[in-house]
């Protein structure tokens, strides 16, 4: 099996603070135990799982990754009440732990902005919330974190950074989330694809801006004076100014941390960028950005983390080709390209952008649609053939909850409060 190889000097660094998403959205992909071996050989040790499978969870036991467990969006309803959350985390959280390192539960996927979004957003927080308690009651929640990652077009605006705010629309249910995030130490997650905003406007965005070259000049905020040297940490510092305008008890307690970013290293002919050697430069870039350890042009202080997308190449995702191909890695565990921090020689840098979505010639925000232009590639996105048998798994540990329930309320008549 091939690998890819980082260097010595920043392994240390890059495998405390990079992460790297393993999504399953495929027919061809190797086990999970076949996963972590790959892991150590990219220097990375933070992985971001999309469910809780407990075989894939058990294959991680013993390995010291950390790992941020996903709850379903199609499992909200069944774990926003207390008794379901407890039925949950006892049953599928608990069992794994100490042996497999859980540090985070993401409660759905792009919640507020998804397909989904009217019927899953009134479960979000009470799930979140609920979790958190059941955690709690088992003494786990200073070791396992509950948050939840959004897509960037939870911004009604990003450019310039400094005069980003969220949608007026999402405000009622981001300021209570906010809130929790205060109240228990857990970051906001969100997911951030400079790639969508050059392949929306590449004449108005800089390719070397958005791939994170380190030579390149960068962008000024004109309201702030700070200087953005790439396109990721402009778009993460307009959700850290968005979550400041919210006027919360969040607008200094709260990190933000990158949960998904990454490059498509093939895509159809309408998809400008999308190649090998842009992947390269930009997956490589974000190694390098994170394995510095520094933080952005507004929070110096606060080490930047990220989860790269992806860590295979998923052949069952559906949309444009683009979608198929975030992979670090071939499902056969060969690597898609050559990645390594040495960038080559004749790299040049020009300027221009701007801090995400489609930027029209003088750095504007244009949004469309739920997602405000920046669309969703992550591997929560399912294709129709591949929905039934996912949907068996997914479901089943919600279906079993829910029978727990029913079972105590119809045997000897004990409260939610006595657990099942």
């Amino acid at each position: 099996m091939a690998v890819l190889l980082l260097p010595a000097a920043a392994e240390a660094t890059s495998s405390a603070l990079l992460g790297i998403n393993y999504g399953r959205v495929g027919n061809n992909l190797p086990p999970a135990n076949a996963v972590p071996p790959m892991l150590s050989s990219l220097g990375v040790g933070r992985v971001r799982l999309y469910d809780a499978d407990p075989a894939t969870l058990r294959a991680f036991a013993n390995t010291g990754v950390e790992l941020v467990v996903g709850v379903p969006d199609e499992c909200l309803a069944a774990v926003s009440t207390p008794s379901g959350a407890a039925s949950w985390v006892r049953s599928v959280i608990q069992p794994a732990l100490p042996a497999t390192k859980i540090a985070v539960l993401t409660v759905g996927n792009e919640v507020l902005t998804g397909s989904n979004s009217s019927s899953l957003s009134r479960s979000l927080l009470p799930a979140m919330q609920c979790l958190h308690d059941a955690l709690a009651q088992l003494g786990l929640d200073k070791q396992v974190a509950v948050t939840t990652a959004h897509n960037l077009g939870v911004l009604a605006t990003s450019y310039p950074p400094s005069s980003a705010y969220f949608r007026k629309d999402l405000l009622p249910l981001l300021c209570p989330i906010l809130d929790f995030h205060a109240r228990t130490g857990s970051p906001f997650l969100v997911n951030a694809y400079p790639y969508f905003a050059y392949a929306e406007d590449p004449t108005g965005v800089e390719l070397e801006y958005a791939l994170l070259e380190p030579n390149y000049a960068g962008v000024a905020d004109p309201s702030s004076g700070l200087h953005y040297p790439n396109l990721l940490v402009a778009q993460v510092d307009a959700v850290y100014h968005a979550i400041a305008a919210a006027n919360t008890a969040a607008a200094r307690a709260v990190e933000v941390r990158v949960s998904e970013t990454g490059w498509p290293s093939a895509g159809d002919a309408n998809e400008t960028g999308a190649t090998p050697q842009n992947a390269a430069r930009y997956n490589g870039n974000v190694m390098r950005l994170v394995a510095d350890g520094k933080g952005t042009p507004l929070r110096p202080s606060v080490a930047l983390r990220a989860y790269m997308f992806a860590l295979f190449n998923e052949n069952m995702k559906p949309g444009p080709t683009s979608e198929r191909n975030y992979g670090l890695f071939k499902p056969d565990g060969t690597p898609v390209y050559e990645l390594s921090y040495r960038l080559p020689k004749d790299n040049t840098n020009s300027g221009g952008g701007s801090g995400g979505g489609t930027i029209a010639g003088g750095g504007e925000y244009n949004g469309h649609g739920d997602d405000g232009g920046y669309y969703s590639i992550s591997a929560s996105a399912k294709p129709a053939g591949w929905w039934t048998w996912w949907t068996q798994a997914a479901v089943a540990a919600c279906v079993a909850v829910l029978m727990m329930m029913m079972m105590a309320l119809s045997g000897d008549g004990r409260k939610e409060a006595s657990g099942f």
